[in-house]
């Protein structure tokens, strides 16, 4: 098929624009991202800029309504064997670590409607519940045990997916008012990695489908009735063009 030199793709984003919160469409663009989740179309969801944040940030924000996700990410468009390596990179930080579910990272969900419980994953005490037949990322769950740890989740590939939380604790705690650097790699075999602040926490192989088409999620799902938040400095996705299509 036909190439150029544009065989690489790279989706940045700074945070030093907004979502308005009073934005009611289901899916909408944030630069070169969509802002989705089920009930983030309400009127009190959304990504407002931080003011005062230096560097830029956004404040990924819930309703108050339990299982109400908001997130920043991408239609389903990536594939491990034809856009690998695939390469997931935010850096965040929670305002308290209380009655939400965290989830960035890859999954077969469309974003627009997606519920992080509902669609892709949830935790209790100490087991993971893999909905997505495929996803691959960090979770943070209050609902678990270990309720302020990062867990390392996959579904899908080769390697079955784990789901006691205990055999994937990243053993670092997410803190409150602290930023830290999530990355996630994905290699064209299916190949995964994960890395908290540059240091590399687990290696799955086989750890999702070479084929199945995913796309992006860097949400928020509130687990009560309050509102949730999730601040985020940049989020980063870089891949391969499939140039077979």
């Amino acid at each position: 098929m036909a190439q150029s030199d544009r065989g690489k793709i790279e989706l940045f984003y700074d945070f030093f624009s907004e979502d308005d919160v009073a934005n009611t469409a289901p899916s909408r663009p944030l630069g070169p991202f969509i802002v989705g989740g089920q009930g983030s179309e309400a009127t009190d969801a959304g990504v407002p800029a931080i003011a005062g944040m230096v560097s830029g940030a956004g404040r990924i924000t819930t309703t108050d309504e339990d299982n109400h996700t908001t997130l920043v990410g991408t239609n389903t468009a990536f594939s491990a064997s034809l856009n690998g390596p695939i390469v997931l990179e935010a850096r965040v930080q929670l305002d308290n670590l209380d009655t939400k579910e965290v989830f960035f990272g890859l999954s077969d969900i469309d974003p627009a409607t997606l519920s992080i419980e509902t669609d892709v994953m949830t935790g209790a005490t100490a087991t993971l519940t893999l909905t997505a037949s495929d996803l691959c990322g960090f979770f943070l769950s209050a609902e678990l045990s270990d309720d302020e740890d990062w867990h390392m989740v996959y579904n899908g590939g080769s390697t079955t997916g784990e789901t006691d939380s205990t055999a994937v604790d990243a053993d670092d705690d997410a803190v409150a008012g602290e930023w830290q650097v999530l990355r996630l790699e994905v290699d064209a075999n299916g190949t995964a990695r994960w890395y908290i602040d540059g240091i590399l926490k687990q290696t799955v192989s086989g750890a999702v489908s070479t084929t199945t088409v995913m796309g992006v999620t860097l949400g928020v799902e509130a687990k009560g009735a309050a509102i949730e938040n999730l601040d985020v400095d940049y989020l980063l996705v870089q891949a391969n063009r499939d140039w077979t299509v």
